[in-house]
């Protein structure tokens, strides 16, 4: 993981693009609702910028795993468990997309809006997006990066949004609960499920990563 930050701390200008991407298309939004007269209502809001931020997280995503070459990857399996590998990444990952998901939302609000009437369960369901999209899509990566040449970015893409759709409507879910001011009550189940669901995935990562990794 500090090798990720440090080299990710090299290559700025990389980083910089997901922040553009991120800031540019929340302005456009911004754009096309102001011809519209005003902001967006409260559940097209929300769903607006969970998607400003899956596809953030794609994007992110295929910089990881997908992009590294075969040596790089020989050289990671002499030196580290590929448990060690896969933990890191999604470690790496997950602050990646809340280093995304701050400024992003801090701009989202300023420009669209802020409909949101309970911050503390609304960046509890960032926080647990930004774990549930990382180790999801950490393992789909490493399946891309299987790919061959040119091949990885669309298969990550075509894999991982069929993966992600549930981890989406429950995120959804517990955000739009957040925006409307709804008691904890509302979002427990679907904050325990989705706790439950970045279990899974990470204690599935951590068991098949190796198997991927030797292949």
């Amino acid at each position: 993981m500090l090798k990720d930050l440090r080299l990710e701390w090299r290559q700025r200008s990389a980083l910089g693009g997901l922040l553009l991407y991120v800031g540019g298309t929340v302005y456009v939004s911004y754009l096309s609702f102001s011809f519209r007269g005003g902001a967006p209502p409260a559940p097209a809001w929300n769903a607006l910028f969970w998607v400003i931020l899956l596809f953030a997280a794609l994007g992110a995503a295929g910089r990881g795993l997908a992009q590294e070459s075969a040596g790089l990857r020989l050289y990671y399996y002499t030196v580290a468990r590929p448990e060690a590998v896969v933990l890191a990444k999604i470690i790496y990952n997950a602050l990646l997309l809340l280093a995304l998901a701050a400024p992003g939302l801090l701009l989202y609000t300023l420009l669209l809006g802020n409909p949101v009437q309970d911050w503390p369960t609304y960046a509890l369901s960032i926080g647990l997006g930004a774990v549930s999209l990382a180790s999801s899509l950490t393992l789909v990566a490493g399946i891309a990066a299987r790919a061959g040449q040119g091949g990885g970015g669309t298969l990550l893409a075509v894999l991982g949004l069929p993966v992600l759709v549930p981890v989406l409507l429950l995120l959804v879910k517990v955000s739009k609960n957040a925006l409307d001011g709804l008691p904890w009550e509302a979002s427990q189940s679907s904050i325990i499920t989705l706790v439950a669901l970045n279990f899974i995935v990470g204690a599935v990562s951590y068991l098949l990563f190796p198997f991927l990794w030797r292949s």
